[in-house]
């Protein structure tokens, strides 16, 4: 075997004995793969193959660095040579799923992404020329000017997501890609279309990827394959040799029969069907992979497998090194620009919501159509305002949606080293903010003068920023809840249920010596921002207002109205309620940062400590090096 030397920036990966268990409380332990070794060369596409459920991407996961904090790993993984992590820009993982930004176009989202990655001394010039070269070799060139689309409408095909995937990934020219399942959902020519273009980036670089039932024609492309069965090596050597491995094992692969379909057919436990071995004999799937894990660990491929592994740890490569990316500042704006073209194109995050508000806000004017000073007007004010305060700023909930698909997004880009939480924090909180004035100016400046509340710029300036604090407290809350439940559904659910129990200890419905002290007014009425929200909207309507007393035949000040009806606290100004919300705002914001950083602190803690020699916990599931034995 020729000495192997690498070469500046290739980088080769072996795994030797690899362990994967994962633990939960329904089925325990449970080993995932069972003693691999493999390695993956550059300049070669290396595909990972197996029935569903074999450990195809638990093995992508595990080498590249991304297990999740609920699993055990042991055995070696070693990066040319050494024990390295894989350092930003050194290498690029596309995951399964598309998760792109719908509203942008193909050129728009590859320039974005240029910006968020390449570091600030290369001139934006030559970040649009990578984009441009890096679009090229992908095949883009014709759909640059589309809409990726999703599910706010048509776009771009399958294929072409997927290449924009792979796209956004490779900016950095990474000397490491690892895919998983880049092929799933695509149909056969798509698939190969995809895979062609994957295999063209070889040239220097090691590719790694997780596939399930390749074509003929994709399979061609593969330089190595590793075929797993059940968390186990099956076979590992070249994708060509693969064919004469079965037939010298006793499962040939049939005339004009597509060489994965045949793999996957005989190594499938799911369905344990025998399996004929000649004329008379028929052997069930557990024991025919049981037979070619001994074919393979007893063969000369194996034999193979670890000389290459032992030769490519000798030697000792270059140390991965963080490449520079886009500072802080660069990162902050480049979102925020980002943000505010997906806010402008997606309908459902604030332009239905406006005309919605108008409606309601017209609606709400007429109802309480200038309202007067009569004694009955004390009510409607009250009613009105906390109409405003609580289901105009509840329906806020209506971007959820759209915020969520934002957010997929986000944690793509952000577990891919793209950029981190503040950036993301700070250029969602900018982005939002002329929309939030919009839907809160707008429709409130309907509702107030329709109303006929007190008069004055300064009276409905207070009612326009209680309004927008509310509006973007409501925002920060779901996103806090979107960070805690990834479940849209259940997100949507929680949010509403947390709002309703503020708005009932928010001191409208029951007055607050009214409430209960026990959770309703301690601690939940001093927590809940409908309590300031009210409270200031009341205070700057009320405050120097005279009202008539028919009954009485006289006048009734606002201050006691406030004081003595709505039992509110007169002792500090309206100003201050509005700081308080602002204040709220800040913290909401930073709240959710923590949440967002501690999926990235805490995950890699709890994976690091989880990381000893996991238990093997069947006796008869024999590691792979026991059959050689």
């Amino acid at each position: 075997m020729s000495e192997i030397v690498p070469q500046n920036g290739e980088v080769f990966l072996t795994w030797e004995d690899l362990w994967v268990t994962a633990s939960s409380l329904k089925d325990g332990n449970k080993a995932i793969l069972k003693g691999l070794t493999g390695y993956a060369r550059p300049g070669e596409l290396l595909a990972i193959m197996g029935p569903s459920g074999c450990g195809k991407s638990t093995l992508l996961d595990t080498i590249a660095g991304r297990l999740g904090s609920s699993t055990r790993q042991s055995g070696d993984i070693i990066i040319n040579g050494r024990k390295q992590t894989l350092a930003y820009g050194t290498s690029a993982y596309v995951t399964q799923e598309d998760t792109l930004m719908a509203t942008l176009t193909v050129k728009e989202a590859v320039y974005y992404s240029a910006e968020l990655q390449l570091p600030n001394s290369m001139p934006k010039s030559e970040k649009k020329q990578i984009a441009d070269m890096t679009m090229k070799e992908m095949g883009l060139q014709d759909a640059m000017e589309t809409r990726i689309g999703g599910w706010i409408g048509k776009g771009i095909s399958g294929g072409q997501k997927r290449r924009v995937s792979i796209c956004l990934e490779i900016l950095t020219r990474p000397k490491l890609l690892f895919l998983d399942e880049p092929t799933s959902g695509l149909d056969s020519a798509a698939s190969y279309y995809v895979m062609k273009t994957i295999a063209s980036q070889c040239q220097g670089r090691t590719i790694i990827a997780s596939i399930h039932q390749p074509s003929t024609e994709v399979f061609s492309l593969f330089h190595s394959l590793c075929l797993l069965s059940s968390g186990r090596t099956v076979y590992f050597g070249p994708a060509s040799a693969a064919i004469e491995f079965f037939a010298l094992s006793g499962y040939p692969c049939p005339t004009l029969q597509n060489p994965s379909d045949h793999f996957l057919k005989t190594i499938n436990s799911d369905f344990d069907q025998d399996i004929e071995e000649g004329p008379t004999s028929r052997k069930s799937t557990e024991e025919v992979i049981n037979i070619l894990i001994k074919s393979y660990s007893d063969s000369d491929k194996y034999r193979a497998v670890q000389s290459q592994v032992a030769e490519i740890c000798k030697q000792e490569g270059e140390v991965l090194e963080k490449r520079s990316r886009a500072s802080f500042t660069t990162q902050s704006l480049v979102l925020t620009k980002r943000s505010f073209v997906n806010m402008s194109r997606d309908l459902g995050y604030y332009w239905l919501r406006l005309g919605v508000y108008i409606v309601i806000a017209v609606g709400l004017g007429t109802i309480y159509y200038d309202v007067g000073f009569s004694y009955t007007s004390i009510q409607s004010r009250g009613s009105m305002l906390m109409f405003v305060a609580t289901f105009i700023t509840f329906m806020a909930i209506g971007g959820f949606s759209s915020f969520v698909e934002e957010l997929k997004v986000f944690q793509r880009e952000k577990l891919n080293g793209h950029y981190g939480s503040g950036s993301f924090v700070i250029a969602n909180t900018l982005s939002a903010l002329p929309y939030l004035v919009l839907v809160s100016f707008i429709p409130g400046a309907i509702a107030y003068f329709l109303t006929g509340l007190q008069g004055g710029f300064e009276h409905f300036m207070c009612f326009a920023l209680v309004l927008f604090t509310c509006m973007m407290l409501v925002e920060s809350l779901m996103m806090i809840v979107a960070s805690i439940v990834p479940n849209f559904l259940m997100g949507l659910i929680s949010g509403a249920g947390i709002q309703a129990l503020m708005c009932l200890s928010g001191g409208f419905f029951r007055l607050p010596n009214d409430l209960p002290r026990v959770f309703w007014k301690y601690p939940l009425h001093y927590v809940a921002f409908h309590k300031y929200a009210y409270q200031g909207l009341f205070k700057n309507e009320f405050e120097g207002l005279k009202i008539h007393d028919e009954n009485m035949k006289g006048l009734i000040k606002g201050e006691d109205i406030l004081k003595y009806k709505w039992e509110m606290d007169i002792d500090y100004s309206k100003w201050v309620d509005l700081a308080i919300l602002l204040g709220m705002i800040i913290l909401y914001r930073l709240l959710f940062l923590l949440f967002v950083k501690a999926g990235e602190k805490v995950k890699p803690a709890v994976r690091a400590i989880m990381s000893n020699s996991p238990k093997q916990i069947n006796s008869a599931e024999t590691p792979l090096h026991e059959f050689s034995a």
